[in-house]
């Protein structure tokens, strides 16, 4: 077939397909607007089971039946076949068969080419009865050692009504059924489909303004009472963590908005009277200083909850000795706060596989929250000890003014602060203790505490390494 000819068959078949994609799309569309109510789908459905098993209680009663014909069938042929006829044409009478639903003959040999003639002949007789059709069991068996046949018959009208009667029952009774069903669907709708009403309205009236609504399950059972509780514990969850999301934005607002407010202060100041007054710059320069480096903690304190929030906090895993970053963490922070005293009365070594810089910044995080509680002069003491072959547990001890046991529970909790610290000047957002056990239990560690008002506090971390692989995460 030429170019030409092969174009011009797909120009005369483009129209065809055109036609047909439209019809298919225009079909598709009618049906994804019908809507069936779920009652209804759910009935029609049974309907459908109900048919099917329909049919196979017709072929088990068919097989039923046909079981029981086998015992007569079998005497039949037995006490036929054992006899010769005693009528012309080789044809038994009723005193050999002693049946009267069966009827016999014998078919001889001697013309081998018309055998099956005449069979086929003697058949169409005795099925036909000669005038009426009639259900029968036509058999063929030898008989004897004749080479002869004999052609049996047995009639199966009382069988038939028998079988057609049980069908006729059975296929009455499911349609029956089957309108019942379709009748009663609304009662369905009402007893078994109203919890999935109730859990679209609830989802219908769920806002960020309401999240508290709840689905009522008095009186469901099974499945559809499971569902009902697995959706009101998800509720449950979305309704604590928005609410925390929203505690949290309100305090992340709230502790910017007070060094925005003092930068604008003395940025105002700056602008009506430091451009003359060197003392009042000084002055300026050094608070905005000061609220900058305390913004930018707190964004980045912020940065970190976040990253975790989003499950994209990443470890980077090696080996180190936790006696060395203790050691360096108690030498740092000796040069940065003069007023404490730092000592370390614990010091084993303790080869753990973590994140080095992430475990500093705890120390970093539980130091830095002693020096704010604790008096001045005051000693603060840091151990470490090795557990178990990979492990090693950190301490951080202060004699400040301790947390209240009621307290206790909450200090992890993102800017949260006990009254204690609240109303001192220690300054502080109350993320520092929450990034420290976020940081903790990635690495598979527990942090406790253990306080008394007046006598002091003392921070545990117990870290287990993270196996011998350094590249581990």
């Amino acid at each position: 077939m030429s170019k030409t000819d092969r174009e011009q068959k797909v120009r005369e078949v483009r129209p065809y397909n055109q036609a047909s994609e439209t019809i298919h799309a225009g079909l598709g569309r009618i049906s994804s607007r019908i809507r069936l109510s779920l009652s209804l789908r759910i009935a029609a459905h049974y309907c459908a089971r109900l048919i099917r098993t329909s049919l196979v209680t017709m072929i088990i009663i068919s097989l039923a039946l046909a079981v029981g014909c086998v015992p007569t069938v079998r005497s039949l042929i037995t006490r036929v076949t054992a006899q010769e006829p005693d009528l012309e044409d080789g044809v038994y009478s009723q005193m050999i068969i002693q049946d009267a639903r069966a009827e016999a003959v014998l078919i001889t040999r001697e013309e081998p080419e018309n055998f099956g003639v005449r069979v086929a002949e003697w058949a169409r007789t005795l099925v036909s009865g000669g005038k009426v059709w009639r259900p029968v069991l036509l058999i063929a068996s030898d008989h004897g050692e004749t080479g002869n046949a004999v052609l049996l018959t047995l009639d199966l009208k009382e069988v038939s009504f028998i079988w057609f009667g049980v069908l006729a029952g059975v296929i009455v009774t499911d349609i029956l059924r089957m309108l019942s069903f379709l009748r009663r669907r609304k009662v369905l709708d009402k007893k078994v489909l109203s919890p999935i009403r109730d859990i679209t309205d609830i989802a219908r009236t769920l806002s960020a303004a309401n999240l508290s609504n709840r689905i009522n399950v008095a009186g469901m059972k099974s499945e559809l009472q499971d569902l009902a509780e697995v959706i009101n514990s998800m509720l449950d969850r979305i309704e604590r963590s928005y609410i925390s999301q929203k505690q949290f934005v309100s305090d992340a607002s709230h502790e910017l908005r007070t060094p925005i407010a003092v930068i604008q202060g003395y940025a105002d100041m700056l602008r009506r009277w430091g451009k003359d007054d060197p003392e009042v710059l000084n002055e300026g320069i050094e608070a905005i200083s000061q609220e900058t480096v305390a913004m930018k903690v707190l964004v980045e304190n912020l940065l970190f909850l976040a990253r975790h929030d989003k499950n994209t906090l990443m470890l980077e895993v090696s080996r180190f000795d936790a006696a060395e970053v203790l050691q360096e963490v108690c030498q740092e922070a000796g040069m940065v706060s003069s007023d404490h005293r730092f000592d370390i009365v614990t010091c084993e070594s303790a080869p753990i596989n973590a994140d080095r810089g992430m475990v500093k910044q705890v120390l970093r995080i539980l130091v830095d929250n002693a020096v704010k509680y604790a008096p001045k002069d005051s000693v603060i003491q840091l151990g470490v000890r090795k557990t178990g072959e990979e492990g090693c547990t950190l301490t951080v001890t202060d004699h400040g003014c301790g947390i209240p046991e009621e307290e206790l529970p909450r200090i992890f909790e993102r800017f949260y602060r006990a009254d204690a610290a609240r109303n001192s000047e220690t300054g502080g957002h109350g993320l520092g203790l929450s990034i420290a056990r976020i940081i903790v239990v990635a690495h598979g560690g527990k942090i406790h505490v253990r306080s008394k008002v007046g006598e002091g506090t003392t921070f545990e971390i117990v870290l287990p390494g993270m196996g011998n692989n350094p590249e581990a995460a």
